[in-house]
């Protein structure tokens, strides 16, 4: 997958279209990501002892990596996902259009 965990990402299709936010999950086995504020569900949570009259939270439920594209903050726009190997022999991600490395978000 071209999208890692603590990127920043755009929403380009569906009904969250524009938002963005960062990526908390990632699933590559079946192609989803979860993404902060987007795709809000709302859960029954049942009565437990710590819980004793249950609740209902809200949570963000994983959307297809195919509708949410890596986004530059600085340049305001989205961008193509490269690879390469660079100097040092290692597999990095690259900017398609500037061919600049992608920096790895901190986790």
């Amino acid at each position: 997958m071209k999208i890692k965990t603590g990127d920043t990402v755009k929403v380009i299709s569906g009904h969250y279209k524009g938002l963005t936010g960062e990526v908390k999950a990632v699933s590559p086995k079946t192609n989803k990501v979860i993404v902060e504020g987007v795709n809000i569900m709302k859960k029954a949570v049942k009565p437990t002892q710590a819980n004793p009259e249950g609740s209902i939270i809200e949570q963000e439920a994983p959307i297809d990596a195919s509708n949410v594209a890596l986004y530059d903050e600085k340049a305001k726009s989205i961008v193509k996902v490269g690879h390469k190997i660079n100097d040092k022999g290692v597999k990095v991600r690259v900017n398609k259009k500037t061919g600049k490395e992608i920096k790895e978000a901190k986790k």
